[in-house]
């Protein structure tokens, strides 16, 4: 690898045999801007297109071992974390990711094609919330698998609202959170107009971008995991980490792009680093 050129990523994640989730989704969505993708399985699906029957997380230490020793033999430009598989995954990955806090981190770790996890659920997602968000540069996740986090440190309460519980993870340490799939405005959620979905980036100061698009017709699996491979992809690229913003529109206009490609094989070829440099020339807007 001596004579690689292009940026290099490091991701943790399931094993897909279909190729829609995990890491060999992001190895896909990294090519696409010209990346090389790295990766670390923390866990092997059972699964076709229709579902995932089963998941057999890996050995914690095989988990440390492969990551440790691409990370001792490559430079990486960030590192992207999917479905982690135990408690014990996630503590070897952030014991890692500690050792790296100048390289960009990408936290992605629900998938809603998995299966329930069972008694560990809650113990994951504690670790996460304790022992990744805090090195975490951008979260990504719905309002219901916020609500599921949530719930790893409040009680139920009418009261509590998904600002709160985004400024508890960014007083934690995580730089910005994007909150995916939301009503674009919550009085109409009941409507026609509620297909009418948004993505909402928060950071340090509150609401950074709250950016509106209509919900395509179809089911369609990976989404998810193709938003967060191209934020990823596309903050190796960047200058610096405070290009997040724009980074984030970028990954939107690729994913929605990938997805309408998906039911129009017509559609011509998408340019995501010209898509990238574009939206930096009109400042993210």
């Amino acid at each position: 690898m001596q004579n690689q050129t292009s940026p290099l990523i490091l991701s943790f994640g399931v094993s897909d045999p279909v190729g829609a989730i995990g890491i060999q989704a992001d190895l896909t969505t990294f090519s696409a801007f010209g990346c090389h993708g790295l990766s670390v399985t923390t866990g092997l699906l059972i699964s076709d297109t229709a579902r995932v029957e089963d998941v057999q997380a890996v050995d914690p230490d095989w988990v440390s071992d492969q990551a440790r020793v691409l990370l001792e033999d490559m430079s990486v430009s960030a590192i992207k974390i999917g479905a982690l598989g135990s408690v014990e995954n996630v503590t070897a990955i952030a014991e890692i990711v500690s050792d790296y806090p100048n390289v960009p981190l990408i936290l992605d770790p629900f998938i809603s094609a998995l299966p329930e996890q069972g008694m560990d659920d809650e113990d994951i997602l504690t670790a996460v919330r304790q022992l990744l968000i805090p090195q975490t540069t951008l979260l990504v996740l719905s309002p219901v698998e916020l609500e599921r986090l949530a719930e790893t440190w409040r009680d139920a309460d009418p009261d509590d609202t998904l600002q709160n519980d985004v400024d508890y993870l960014v007083a934690l340490g995580c730089e910005y959170v994007l909150v995916t799939g939301m009503p674009a405005d919550a009085s109409k959620s009941g409507t026609a107009e509620g297909k009418l979905r948004a993505n909402t980036l928060f950071g340090e100061d509150g609401v950074v971008r709250h950016d509106q698009w209509q919900h395509l017709p179809g089911i369609f699996n990976g989404a998810g995991s193709t938003l967060s491979a191209a934020a990823t992809a596309l903050l190796a690229l960047a200058d610096n980490e405070d290009d997040v913003p724009q980074v984030v529109v970028a990954a939107q206009e690729f994913t929605a792009g990938a997805l309408a490609h998906a039911q129009r094989h017509g559609m011509g070829k998408l340019v995501p680093n010209r898509l990238f440099r574009q939206q930096r020339q009109r400042g993210g807007q």
